[in-house]
């Protein structure tokens, strides 16, 4: 835990543009979540407002009012962490302004961002002054230390799940963690391998963040990411977070994490409803069956099941949008946030080489 931390989404709260602050609201072992800026849902509770649960941390409608509820709590604010992830990852708005307004407040900037914050030289100067840290999760790290493809790939040799989608924003991640809690609480040993910077923040220990990455480089750091959980952590199973879709026009992720993850099956996160890619009208989805018949072309291995956005569905609906699925694909297919991911668990279990001891509750 590396501090209380104020999450940044002005305008971008529950739309795909606020998914870093959901992955945090939600869960995460990096920060203690104070409050999430948005002035369009003030008064609300962030949970709530996402996934109709109380999660006691409010929605409040600017920085100065995150500051004090974290006085009233107890707990004086030491990060801002921006939460949106627009296309293109861009800084817009007023938020060059709270930034400087955070640094002379003596809080810490956490962003995942291609606006490089500490590129600012004003921003520099205040964060030396005031002894803060200004870090740039997706500041390309030097050449030097990042790894190429070796193939050590193959030494691993416990379960590796890959968590693909069908668009980009569709709840890769966010499915990934609700798997590997589900695995925990069964009693399997399981890392998650984060692959973009909300991982990260969410306290994510083996992770590679891709979009940062020199393309020589992405399968080789997959690769290491995955080799040194294995190693370092002798896994029962390693949840691989993917990025993008195999089809999207402009995040056409998957390819590398198919490659070099080299996973033994895919689970595919899908969001029924959604009929063109995120960000793009006119780019159709491709239908769901091409794109489970694309993964296992290029992977040679085996789509085990759907996991579902139920973005556009009223919950009622869920369980038969689930049999349809199955009725079309021959896969179940299950929705975690929903309802867990006790049942994708126990359809695991089977592929689990090795069992660990059962936690106790």
């Amino acid at each position: 835990m590396e501090g209380n931390a104020i999450v940044y989404c002005e305008g971008a709260f529950n739309t795909t543009n606020g998914k870093t602050a959901h992955g945090l609201v939600r869960f995460t072992d990096r920060y203690r979540v104070i409050a999430v800026i948005d002035s369009r849902y003030a008064g609300r509770d962030a949970l709530e407002v996402l996934d109709g649960k109380f999660g006691g941390v409010p929605v409040v409608s600017s920085l100065v009012e995150a500051i004090e509820v974290g006085k009233g709590k107890g707990a004086y604010p030491t990060h801002l962490v921006i939460g949106i992830a627009p296309d293109g990852g861009k800084l817009q708005g007023n938020t060059w302004k709270d930034v400087k307004y955070a640094l002379e407040h003596k809080l810490n900037i956490v962003s995942g961002l291609h606006d490089f914050i500490s590129d600012e030289e004003l921003f520099r100067d205040i964060a030396r002054e005031n002894e803060l840290t200004i870090r740039d999760v997706r500041k390309p790290p030097m050449r030097k230390y990042l790894h190429f493809f070796s193939g050590k790939i193959e030494k691993v040799d416990c379960l590796k799940l890959a968590i693909l989608g069908t668009d980009s924003a569709v709840g890769k991640r966010t499915t990934a963690w609700r798997i590997v809690h589900g695995l925990w609480k069964n009693g399997y040993k399981t890392e998650l391998i984060g692959t973009g910077q909300t991982s990260w923040m969410q306290g994510a220990r083996y992770s590679v963040i891709i979009d940062s990455l020199v393309n020589d480089f992405i399968a080789g750091e997959i690769e290491h990411a995955v080799y040194s959980a294995w190693v370092d952590e002798k896994p029962d199973v390693i949840v691989i977070e993917g990025q993008g879709s195999l089809m999207n026009p402009a995040y056409p992720g998957g390819y590398e994490i198919l490659a070099a993850g080299r996973p033994d099956f895919v689970i595919l996160q899908h969001a029924p409803k959604r009929l063109e890619y995120d960000g793009f009208p006119g780019y159709a989805i491709h239908p769901l069956e091409q794109q489970i018949e694309a993964i296992e072309l290029i992977s040679g291995k085996k789509v085990l099941a759907i996991t579902i956005n139920h973005e556009n569905i009223e919950m009622e609906d869920v369980p038969a949008i689930c049999s349809s699925i199955f009725n079309t694909t021959g896969l179940p297919a299950f929705d975690v946030l929903l309802n867990g991911a006790d049942e994708l668990v126990q359809m695991l279990k089977p592929h689990i080489k090795q069992m660990t001891i059962p936690l106790i509750s």
